[in-house]
């Protein structure tokens, strides 16, 4: 009996000793696969858009300006009423890659579900642990999006889904180098660089074949960053997009502004080095495109210019507001400082297609995670001021081939040009329902001679 007795106690204290050795190893193996999609969400940069301005992360109610209205970003905590608490990982997964909500409603594109689509399925999973275990659930709803009709009918994403959201899971190239691979998954999936720096066609999808060849965003300009010499950045060196993406500037005169300094601050600059140079590898791989390519009229030498020339050698408006604005931080010849950047050989004056990145900087100021912040000048001067200092810029200190107007200045300030495609839309909705209504008329009419 002693025996038997001993050998039960030994055979319950073993399975309390497997069973929590079994619970501590799920354990680690649950904080590591969060820990590990805590990271893959710095990549996807998901704080940028679902986090409002002073608001509590990853709650939504952000508005990403379009062409068509504001989309207000959701609520990806876990909490049940509001947010995603509710979803399995199945459901999560059809919304990261097919723009599927668990209710079946369509998303919007602004959610890059086209680019995210390529993410793997572990990946996937390690993303679904961590914003149901690592994220603070808020029960909070925002405000809900209103596009105008037709496009508030989310249905019609159906159609553009068919049409043009057919990316599947990445498949590595085996003809490249892992870094490469490794690069290319990020910066095609996760970082999804297409979203802002392809161009997009009538229907607001990217154009095939126009790979990172540069696009409006509706205010900032997303540049060139094919390996194209002159339009693009065929000319950058490894370290100089290494730097540029992990600080938000280059020794060869670039510096982040715009959404691009937002996903520098919220993202780049929070991964590990290794997928940083990995992008970069990749990056400078990417077929040339000679679109958006800046007039190329930058003068070969700085001015030389005084304080006194600024304030009283000439009559120009621009001279004087760069006098009064701007000489003090970046000099009267545009030399800048150690801790500011020179203006002459900046790339927002002397490698763009446009002037809307410089006027939006004036606008709106800049303030990168590493530097001196640049003030917004939005409520210091109107249109015609802004379009006067910047093409005073742009003529003495960078591309004179590039100028603005007062009126683009307003339309900037306003979200950009509206998009023709709202209109376009209800002139086909209306013709549709016309020829819905002569059909049904002409059926009508034939089944009453027939009844005669």
């Amino acid at each position: 009996m002693m025996k038997k007795a001993l050998f039960k106690f030994m055979v319950t204290v073993t399975a309390l000793h497997v069973s929590a050795f079994g619970s501590a190893a799920e354990g680690e193996a649950t904080a590591d696969l969060v820990a590990r999609g805590r990271y893959l969400a710095v990549a996807g940069d998901c704080m940028a858009c679902h986090t409002a301005q002073g608001g509590q992360p990853f709650v939504g109610g952000l508005a990403i300006g379009t062409p068509l209205g504001n989309i207000y970003s959701t609520n990806i905590t876990p909490a049940q009423g509001s947010g995603i608490g509710g979803y399995t990982l199945e459901d999560f997964q059809r919304a990261l890659r097919q723009g599927v909500r668990k209710d079946g409603a369509r998303l919007y594109p602004a959610m890059p579900y086209v680019s995210y689509a390529t993410i793997t399925d572990e990946d996937v999973a390690a993303l679904y642990a961590y914003f149901m275990k690592g994220v603070t659930p808020v029960d909070q709803r925002g405000p809900q999006t209103a596009l105008p009709f037709p496009f508030s009918v989310r249905m019609s994403m159906m159609g553009w889904n068919l049409l043009f959201a057919r990316q599947k899971t990445f498949i590595p190239d085996p003809a490249r180098s892992a870094q490469w691979n490794r690069g290319a998954y990020l910066a095609e999936g996760l970082a999804h660089c297409s979203t802002c720096h392809t161009p997009r066609n009538f229907l607001m999808a990217e154009k095939s074949g126009a790979a990172l060849a540069g696009a409006s965003l509706g205010t900032w300009f997303a540049p060139n960053i094919s390996s194209d010499p002159q339009a693009g950045i065929g000319r950058w060196s490894q370290q100089d997009l290494v730097s540029y993406l992990t600080t938000g500037h280059a020794g060869n005169g670039s510096q982040a502004g715009g959404p691009m300094l937002e996903a520098i601050n919220l993202s780049f600059s929070k991964m590990h080095v290794e997928d940083i140079e990995a992008m970069g590898t990749y990056i400078r791989s990417v077929p040339p495109q000679s679109a958006n390519a800046a007039p190329g009229q930058v003068p070969r030498q700085p001015p030389v210019l005084t304080d006194f020339a600024l304030a009283a050698g000439t009559s120009e408006e621009g001279a004087k507001l760069y006098d009064a604005h701007c000489a003090t931080c970046h000099q009267p010849s545009g030399e800048g400082t150690r801790q500011l950047p020179a203006l002459y050989g900046n790339a927002a004056l002397s490698r763009r297609p446009n002037a809307d990145n410089l006027v939006m900087a004036l606008l709106g100021g800049l303030a990168p995670h590493q530097g001196q912040v640049m003030p917004a000048f939005d409520d210091v001067l109107n249109d015609a001021q802004v379009a006067a200092l910047t093409n005073y810029l742009f003529a003495t200190l960078g591309d004179a081939g590039v100028s603005t107007t007062a009126n683009r200045v307003a339309q900037l300030r306003e979200g950009g040009t509206p998009s023709s495609l709202l209109a376009v839309a209800r002139v086909g909705v209306g013709l549709f329902a016309g020829l819905v209504l002569l059909v049904t008329v002409a059926v009508v009419m034939i089944y009453r001679r027939r009844r005669r």
